[in-house]
Order: C-alpha cells, then sequence, then structure tokens
C-alpha cells in the first residue's frame, strides 16, 4: 500500500474474532484505530475518529452491524465491511441496502478479508466521486446503475479488475470533458467499447 496505512475500526463482539480479525489486519499492514463490542459503540469511535474502513459484525448487542452500517454508511464516514456467520441473501441485502461496501462469511482468511476491502475502499470512492459530479440523489442513483453496467461490461471484455474499470471511466471522462456516465451510456451503445482508446491498464 502506498502513502499512509489504511485505518481500520473494528466492531466485534466475540473476543478471538476480534483478535483474529486485528492480527490478519495488522499483518497486511492496516492500522487498527478502535475496537469495539457492540453497533452503538462501533458508531461513536467512528464519527469520533474518523477511520478509512470500518469492519462489523452483524450479530451485536445494544445496536446490531446492520443498524450500525447504516448510520455509518449514512453519514458517509467511512466504506463498511459486514461479517455474518449466515450466507443469507437476504441478510447480504440487508446490509448493502443499509450501506455495506462488502461482507464476508463467518469463517474467513486472510485472503477473503484483503479482496473484501479492496472492494469496500474502491466502491466508497467511486461514491465519492459520484457525490462531487452528480448533486440530485435520484440522478446519482440513476448514475450508479448505468456506471455498475459499463464496468461489468469493461471487465468482461478486458479481463480487468472492478476498479481498474472504474479508473478508466473515471480518468477517460477527464480527458474527453464529460460526465463518468455520460461515457459509461457510451461504452454500453458501441458495440465493443472504446477500441481505439488505451487500455485501462497501459496508462
Amino acid at each position: 500500500m502506498t502513502n499512509a496505512p489504511t485505518r481500520v475500526l473494528i466492531a466485534e463482539d466475540e473476543a478471538l474474532i476480534r483478535l483474529d480479525l486485528k492480527e490478519m489486519l495488522e499483518e497486511e499492514g492496516y492500522v487498527v484505530v478502535a475496537e469495539v463490542g457492540d453497533g452503538q459503540a462501533a458508531v461513536d469511535q467512528a464519527e469520533q475518529l474518523r477511520p478509512d474502513l470500518v469492519v462489523l459484525d452483524v450479530q451485536m448487542p445494544v445496536l446490531d452491524g446492520i443498524a450500525a452500517a447504516e448510520q455509518i454508511a449514512g453519514a458517509r464516514i467511512a466504506p463498511v465491511i459486514v461479517l455474518t456467520a449466515f450466507s443469507q441473501r437476504e441478510l447480504v441485502e440487508r446490509a448493502r441496502d443499509a450501506g455495506a461496501m462488502a461482507y464476508l462469511v463467518k469463517p474467513f482468511n486472510k485472503n477473503d478479508l484483503v479482496p473484501a476491502i479492496e472492494v469496500a475502499v474502491g466502491r466508497f470512492q467511486e461514491m465519492h466521486a459520484l457525490d462531487a459530479e452528480v448533486a440530485d440523489l435520484k440522478e446519482r442513483l440513476e448514475a450508479r446503475k448505468v456506471i455498475e453496467q459499463a464496468k461489468g461490461r469493461l471487465m468482461a471484455e478486458r479481463g480487468i479488475t472492478e476498479a481498474e474499470a472504474f479508473r478508466w471511466i473515471q480518468r477517460t471522462a477527464m480527458n474527453e470533458r464529460t460526465s463518468m456516465r455520460a461515457l459509461a451510456e457510451a461504452v454500453l451503445a458501441t458495440e465493443t467499447p472504446a477500441d481505439d482508446a488505451a487500455s485501462p491498464a497501459g496508462s
């Protein structure tokens, strides 16, 4: 990782899992700024410390992880990863609706954790970029849908990651002095997206 290390807040009511999580994060160069055991403490600490990432367990006392995620994500404090012991579709959808950027099903290991962090941080940055570009909430939601579709197409056709696809959309939109939504619509409208443009990995 470049620049300052990513600062992480952990909220997990099981002490052993919390310890494992802290060790995994620190081994990968992340800095754990706080560890809490309930959802309300997670919200309070997130507001106070302004971490770069929050990892929340779903089932916690006082305030559950979904409700805590909703408050933290709603205030645009930091990207949220939700931990759950259940891979239930309904729970995952609730977490997503609450604003969680990624989720992990227990038991997980470092190979699961690091990609989830990258996805969460990347999506949070996308959200901020769209916030800056589009003020109206309804338009922002529409823009996100179009950009998601364009990213999917770029990933499939170019064999690149989600983050690389977004960076390509963002950079090309800037170069062409257009909005990310307009560029995403152009990608979706072409037979083969932007053949004459530089490949995302190349520049």
